[in-house]
């Protein structure tokens, strides 16, 4: 447990100054391309986010628990394998990307330039996937803290250079900012890359167990195929709910432009603010999946219900002062992005959405070290279909409209904390109050 909160405090201080810098990058995004241009940079981050996780193959999370169960002789073997699957990864994803942005109009109100910068985070996104899968494994912690400061630093250093000294239009703001964030994961790249390919000449050097190629396949996609499930699932649904909230508003009598203006104010303003705390949950995350990997494969049933009581009773311990936080000081937050009093009405109807992911998130990572990453899948579909639903029936009264969006939105996020939670619960061996059952307890 001593590594356990060592690692943790590291990942929480550099994402919490990550954050900081986020919140930053955000502000600056939000005056440069205003409310209908902020709308589009929402619109097109969930395309993204989902060509760098079919790219990536969510090895970093199959490799890690694969590395924090088994023995060092064996890292060395496994990783040459997933080389070699990161490779047919980037073959496949560059052939479906070609095949998308070449016969859709997907990116139609984009710049040209952006699918060549889709395809160019191909490559990008699969080996640094490879490298940072490795060391959270090894808990080596500050390597991936240092990672992700890195990227947002360097984000906010070229967004305030390129946007101090030069002018664009909406459309070439736009892609200036693309283009940034493209290089900032370029960045993370080569210093990944670079401690890695020094990590694995290290361990050449040794004794190494070889382990056969149809073994380490099946263990990386044992946990690869279904984490990846999830996560496109996930990625699907943030890269249609842009339209359905769109088209919810339409049907509730906004014009297209000031649908595109309200679903700025809810995913770059309220959302950004909102999930500012969520650093915590994401460091909580990445010190889970290794742990409760290890824990689970030495049936240490103990550790496992030690891990559950810490790791929710830090989310209370944050989650309830920064929601309320954020209820309290909802105007003058907001008013650091637009001027407008309903970004700040959307911030507090959200505080339930908010408050329930602070603790989906290290649940999905204690789902995935028991082997329940189908369970997961399962909850998240069942969640969503629900929650898009409410979202668009409610969503499309002219009564509710965005209110209605927001209730859809909370309904999700309770229903899917619910079932991660007696899942885990009743795997782990204790109650919903985290006491053991009273049979166990003879």
């Amino acid at each position: 447990m001593k590594s356990f909160y060592k690692g943790t405090m590291i990942l929480i201080v550099a994402a919490f100054f990550g954050e900081c810098i986020e919140f930053f990058v955000n502000m600056i995004l939000a005056r440069e391309l205003r409310e209908e241009g902020m709308g589009l940079y929402m619109s097109i981050l969930p395309i993204i986010f989902l060509v760098y996780i079919i790219s990536g193959f969510e090895l970093q999370v199959s490799i890690s628990k694969f590395v924090a169960e088994n023995r060092p002789k064996l890292h060395y073997s496994l990783v040459q394998h997933a080389l070699k699957l990161a490779g047919y990864a980037i073959l496949i994803t560059l052939l479906l990307t070609l095949i998308v942005v070449s016969f859709s109009n997907v990116l139609n109100n984009f710049h040209s330039y952006v699918k060549w910068l889709l395809i160019g985070l191909i490559p990008i996104a699969a080996f640094s996937t490879i490298a940072r899968g490795y060391f959270m494994g090894v808990q080596e912690m500050g390597k991936i803290a240092f990672s992700n400061f890195l990227k947002k630093g360097f984000q906010f250093l070229l967004l305030l250079l390129i946007f101090h000294y030069l002018q664009f239009d909406q459309e070439k703001s736009l892609l200036s900012a693309l283009i940034i964030l493209i290089a900032s994961e370029f960045i993370v790249f080569l210093y990944l890359i670079s401690l890695f390919i020094i990590q694995m000449q290290t361990m050449r050097k040794v004794s190494n167990t070889t382990i056969s190629g149809k073994h380490a396949r099946y263990k990386l996609l044992a946990v690869s195929v279904p984490t990846v499930g999830l996560r496109i699932f996930h990625a699907i649904t943030n890269a249609i709910q842009p339209f359905l909230i769109h088209s919810a508003l339409l049907s509730a009598g906004f014009g297209a432009v000031m649908a595109t203006e309200h679903f700025g104010m809810l995913m770059g303003v309220a959302m950004t603010i909102g999930f500012f705390p969520a650093f915590i949950a994401h460091s909580l995350m990445i010190m889970l999946i290794p742990n409760v990997s290890d824990a689970y494969a030495k049936q240490d049933y103990q550790k496992l219900r030690n891990l559950l009581q810490k790791s929710m009773s830090l989310t209370l311990f944050y989650g309830l002062p920064a929601v309320f936080i954020m209820y309290v000081f909802s105007e003058p937050l907001t008013s650091l992005f637009f001027s407008s009093t309903t970004a700040a009405v959307y911030l507090k109807l959200l505080w339930p959405y908010f408050l329930f992911h602070f603790f989906i998130i290290p649940m999905q990572a204690y789902l995935i070290g028991l082997g329940l990453v189908k369970d997961a899948f399962i909850h998240t579909v069942w969640s969503h279909i629900i929650s898009f639903m409410l979202m668009y029936l409610l969503g499309s009264q002219a009564s509710l409209n965005m209110a209605g969006v927001i209730l859809g939105m909370n309904t999700g996020a309770v229903l899917l904390t619910t079932m991660h939670y007696v899942t885990i619960c009743k795997k782990v061996g204790v109650s919903v109050w985290l006491t053991k059952p009273r049979e166990n307890m003879i």
